[in-house]
């Protein structure tokens, strides 16, 4: 009998096949089966899905060079996600990949794993929710290989990831004690050595303890085996280095990343090189060097995409060395380079600002600040403080603007009659030449947009053409001269003249230029003048009219005369000494403002020096000298004490003199000018303000030139709006606004002028019948006699026919009259029984006279000061 072979042997195949795949049989076959295709199959392509993935997020994490780098090249979101679905296409197939191995290759017999790949499965799976920023799912997965699989040959890797996980989740403290316990205990491999101590480097850098990170980032710089990870790590070595203000070792470290060169990312050479420049010594340092270096770099075209790097550390360097108009040029290069580093292209606007700034060109300066701005994150620091600049240099413009023009008008008035039509006749020169190319470079914008219109009206005539078929260009008459396109197309040698548009319209221009305006009419060239006019040739003609026009052409343009400016200077003296007064206190205003807002003390000292040198008011020379003291001590220190002695010796009883010579400190600051300002603040407060306006010049004297005089300033036109009514306050508001436009209390004054004197101005005294009165009697003060006994009697007659609910107050007047006033009274009539009631009535016997007024005359009384034309018979 015949056996059939080869259906035995598939049976036996089968079989062992049926063994192979069972995940519930411990054979040597099965587990090896099980291995293979879990290593070979499906972690194989999770792994390639997962370096996909970490190398999209390399390519796409930006290093910001301008802070510290983190250890770990991964950009963090704001928010921890704990979502169960991935973010990402590449981690979610390495991680569906780790969970089919899991689910279909695991081996747990008899409460152990016989597949040796399935901790390989889970260490991806929680790489992949790592990188996808899901650390409480990554976490599960970490802490299942070290709760399942203790003798897993990626024990000590999984043990890292899980402690990476942790410092995410801002666990640093656990990190440091799990990390520094694993590397006590255990010798580890070289690699796994360097990502721990990587690890503790970041977990003590969140923690602010930059010592202990620079040891152990030291030793990871040492140990690992990618060189990308070592360029990163000695780079960062670098500037920590520079935070703990070890210069020399922080130099090396980037020195040890440019040696790398090729070894390195092109990146982390061209910062190092960047860093080292930061860290250079203008003023010992090699520079021959240092150029030397940058013009080789620039020169090699490996360098190319890190070009706006370079320039800018160019231009800093001629900027540091004082060679503006070079650092310039090099700003711009790196401005114009395609750059996606926002704050480097901010940092090029801020130090071209800084720059124009120095030389006194505030309108440039401020231009390139509001650039500036514009990049920046308005939240940090840097973006405030710009800010608050560029707020100050709209002050600085206009009282530049003050200084500048006012020099220029006191200089020319100082001038002799002469000397002033030279000076004029110079610029009128000058003028001249400018408005001439002005016209010209007009003309020939003219003329270009001409043959434009020109040229694109006959392309319309020429598609319009009615005998042109479609689909094929127009035909032309032989008789039709050439266009320029046929005469370019035909690579003609010459062109003639009046087939060419654009030379046409030069030749008219240029005879335009040279004859003027000519008729074609006669005889063109005999016209003596180069204006031309049409002249009606006909018998009787308008020749009245010819020579208006003549006259016309003859009179000189008025802003091209002397007379036009002389006009225009200031004769008055009081008017010259307005002008010098207006441009001392700008000088004054500068010097303050550079001094203390910009710490700009070069040109604080000028603008103070020649303050003095202009005949200033004399409140103006205390302050500016104390101010100049100030300066030169942080400047120069003999010209302080020149100063300092310069105080003493000419107001040796002032409270500056008493400041720079330590003595009586206690009353110095007892007497400062804040304190001042609110001792008599409250006194004001307390309606004592006859009190207050008798002293408040003495105070404006006293602290002459102080920040603090503008506030006193406005006490007082405040005090005497009360005192002495809406003229006064409205005047002194004007001289507060005028004297200091620039302060605080300045604008708010001509906010006042512009917004509530008008409607104050407006209010007048009413007829209509008002349901509120006021009953007055004229007083001395408080303390007066007379006054007393009417308070009495006022007193009694509330407290005994109080009617109504009546009160009564004190009230300022004047300086030298007030008032006692009864208030809660609803008609005229019940009014003036009160007041017959209180002169007649014995127990009373008031013979003051009492004032009827409604409660809204009383407001414009009190407002206007003007009782007594209250009281003209027209309104009694």
């Amino acid at each position: 009998m015949k056996t059939n072979t080869f259906k035995h042997i598939f049976s036996l195949g089968f079989l062992l096949f049926l063994v192979a795949c069972s995940t519930k049989k411990d054979t040597f076959l099965a587990r090896k089966s099980h291995a293979l295709s879990t290593k070979y199959n499906i972690l194989y392509n999770g792994q390639m899905g997962l370096d996909k993935g970490v190398n999209g997020i390399k390519a796409n994490s930006k290093d910001n060079f301008w802070k510290r780098l983190p250890i770990e090249r991964m950009q963090m979101d704001e928010a921890i996600s704990t979502d169960v679905k991935s973010k990402n296409a590449d981690f979610e197939l390495a991680e569906t990949k780790a969970t089919k191995a899991i689910q279909k290759h695991s081996m747990n017999i008899g409460g152990r794993e016989r597949n040796s790949q399935i901790d390989e499965a889970y260490l991806l799976l929680g790489k992949s929710r790592y990188y996808d920023q899901r650390f409480v799912p990554a976490l599960d997965a970490f802490n299942y290989i070290l709760y399942k699989y203790p003798n897993s040959s990626r024990i000590y890797e999984a043990k890292i990831w899980r402690e990476k996980t942790n410092m995410r989740l801002g666990n640093d403290a656990l990190v440091i004690k799990s990390m520094t316990k694993m590397l006590k205990e255990k010798k580890l491999k070289k690699q796994v050595f360097a990502d721990a101590n990587a690890l503790l480097s970041e977990a003590f850098l969140n923690l602010e303890e930059k010592d202990s990170a620079l040891a152990k980032l030291k030793i990871a710089e040492k140990y690992t085996k990618v060189k990308t990870e070592r360029a990163r790590y000695r780079f960062i070595l670098g500037q920590l280095y520079e935070e703990l203000g070890k210069k020399d070792s922080a130099i090396y470290s980037y020195e040890s990343v440019i040696a790398m060169n090729r070894k390195s990312e092109r990146k982390y050479v061209i910062q190092a090189y960047v860093k080292k420049a930061q860290l250079f010594d203008y003023k010992t340092g090699d520079t021959t060097a240092f150029l030397k270096t940058y013009n080789k770099l620039i020169a090699d075209r490996e360098n190319r995409p890190f070009l706006d790097v370079i320039y800018r550390e160019k231009a800093v360097f001629y900027d540091k060395n004082n060679k503006q108009k070079t650092a310039l040029n090099f700003y711009n290069a790196s401005l114009k380079k395609a750059t996606t580093d926002q704050y480097l292209i901010a940092s090029n606007y801020r130090d071209l600002g800084n720059m124009y700034f120095k030389n006194a060109d505030y309108p440039v300066a401020a231009k390139y600040y509001d650039s500036t701005l514009v990049k920046l994150d308005n939240k940090t620091r840097e973006f405030i403080h710009i800010q608050k600049t560029r707020k100050d240099l709209d002050e600085v413009i206009q009282l530049e603007a003050i200084a500048k023009t006012n020099d220029s008008i006191l200089h020319v008035v100082a001038l002799s009659e002469r000397e002033r039509v030279s000076y004029f006749e110079n610029y009128i020169d000058k003028l001249k030449k400018t408005d001439e190319a002005k016209r010209i470079l007009e003309e020939k914008l003219k003329v270009k947009q001409e043959n434009i219109e020109r040229n694109t009206k006959t392309a319309s005539i020429d598609a319009a053409s009615p005998n042109q078929e479609p689909g094929k260009p127009a035909k032309k008459s032989s008789l039709a001269p050439p266009t320029m396109a046929s005469i370019s197309g035909q690579q003609s040698a010459s062109v003639f003249y009046f087939y060419n548009p654009t030379t046409i319209a030069f030749g008219k221009l240029e005879f335009k230029k040279i004859w003027g305006d000519r008729s074609s009419n006669g005889n063109w060239r005999v016209s003596a003048n180069k204006t031309d006019f049409a002249v009606n040739d006909s018998i009787g003609g308008d020749k009245a009219k010819l020579e208006d026009k003549l006259a016309a052409t003859d009179k000189p343009v008025e802003k091209y005369t002397t007379d036009y400016y002389l006009k225009q200077l200031p004769t008055k003296q009081t008017a010259i000494d307005r002008i010098a007064k207006e441009r001392n206190f700008a000088y004054y205003q500068l010097g303050i403002i550079y001094k203390e807002k910009f710490k700009e003390y070069q040109l604080a000292s000028a603008k103070l020096e020649q303050l003095l040198k202009n005949n200033p008011e004399e409140k103006f020379i205390l302050p500016t000298l104390y101010n100049l003291y100030k300066i030169y001590q942080i400047t120069d220190a003999a010209k302080a004490e020149e100063m300092k002695n310069r105080i003493s010796a000419q107001y040796p009883n002032s409270r500056y003199a008493q400041i720079i010579n330590n003595t009586n400190l206690v009353a110095v600051d007892n007497e400062s000018p804040e304190k001042v300002y609110n001792k008599w603040y409250k006194l004001y407060q307390e309606e004592q303000y006859t009190v207050v306006l008798a002293k408040i010049d003495d105070l404006i004297n006293q602290f002459s030139g102080d920040e603090i005089v503008p506030k006193f300033e406005l006490l007082k036109a405040t005090t005497l709006g009360k005192l002495r009514g809406l003229i006064a306050y409205k005047n002194a508001l004007q001289e507060l606004a005028d004297n200091y436009p620039n302060s605080e209390e300045g604008k708010k004054a001509v906010e006042i002028l512009t917004t509530q004197i008008p409607f104050l101005e407006d209010k007048n005294f009413s007829t209509v019948d008002a349901k509120n009165w006021k009953i007055i009697y004229k007083a001395i003060s408080r303390e007066d006699k007379t006054t007393k006994a009417i308070e009495e009697k006022i007193k009694l007659f509330i407290a005994s026919e109080n009617i109504q609910k009546l009160t009564y107050s004190f009230d300022i007047y004047t300086e030298k009259e007030n008032f006692i006033t009864i208030h809660g009274i609803n008609s005229e009539v019940y009014a003036k029984d009160i007041a017959q009631t209180m002169k007649e009535n014995i127990k009373y016997k008031i013979d003051e006279p009492a004032i009827v007024v409604s409660g809204e005359n009383y407001k414009v009384i009190q407002i206007k000061k003007n009782l007594d034309a209250y009281l003209t018979p027209k309104n009694k």
